[in-house]
């Protein structure tokens, strides 16, 4: 599978603006997860299909604006969808464990054969919703992006948080209504607005650590 030489300009180009250092093989690696998502799409509906031709932009820089927030330790990625941001932080960073959930059965097979396609033998991709998932790694960060509102993310993976565990929650605008929303047990800890490379549109990341639920 091949790619644009323009789009691969575009990712070196966003990779520099956003001062991560990266080999020619994570660069394939990238660049073969977006092959493999335009040819799964001509079937699944994985993103949306005016979004094909921005991918880097919108799905991959973006995916990867998030990088220096990660803690060290195994990565969980709820409701990867298309594998933003699990695959593209998973290829960052392989020495971290990652594994991806989500509910939709197509999507999960997806993501299994991009994990198979660019040798990511530290990520994994489950089938199941979040709330009922059971695992027993110890997460450091569990991040979501376009998943659902922050107390909906916090309530469904209270079971998988540690003391030390970072949720961090990608959001569009500033979303005031659900932080006012959160639960007692949830505690902000930093918003910080990102500056995806091509992408105008307001980004921001939202950090949250809770409280064990002792129920």
């Amino acid at each position: 599978m091949t790619s644009s030489p323009a789009e691969r300009a575009e990712l070196e180009r966003g990779l520099a603006a956003l001062s991560l250092e990266a080999s020619p093989a994570q660069l394939e690696q990238w660049l073969q997860h977006l092959a493999l998502l335009r040819r799964w799409s001509k079937s699944f509906n994985l993103v949306a299909p005016g979004e094909l031709n921005q991918l880097v932009p919108r799905h991959l820089l973006d995916s990867l604006s998030i990088a220096r927030y990660l803690s060290d330790g195994a990565l969980l990625d709820v409701g990867s969808g298309a594998g933003f941001p699990g695959i593209p932080l998973a290829v960052l960073r392989p020495e971290l464990p990652t594994l991806m959930v989500d509910s939709a059965g197509k999507k999960v097979r997806f993501l299994r054969q991009v994990i198979r396609s660019a040798g990511l033998p530290a990520a994994r991709a489950e089938h199941a919703r979040i709330e009922r998932f059971s695992e027993a790694m110890d997460f450091r960060t569990i991040t979501s992006r376009a998943f659902s509102s922050l107390a909906d993310f916090a309530a469904s993976v209270r079971h998988l948080a540690g003391p030390q565990t970072r949720l961090l929650a990608m959001k569009g605008q500033l979303p005031e209504a659900e932080l006012k929303a959160l639960p007692s047990w949830a505690e902000l800890n930093e918003i910080t607005a990102l500056s995806v490379p091509g992408l105008e549109a307001e980004r921001h990341l939202v950090e949250l650590r809770l409280r064990p639920d002792r129920d």
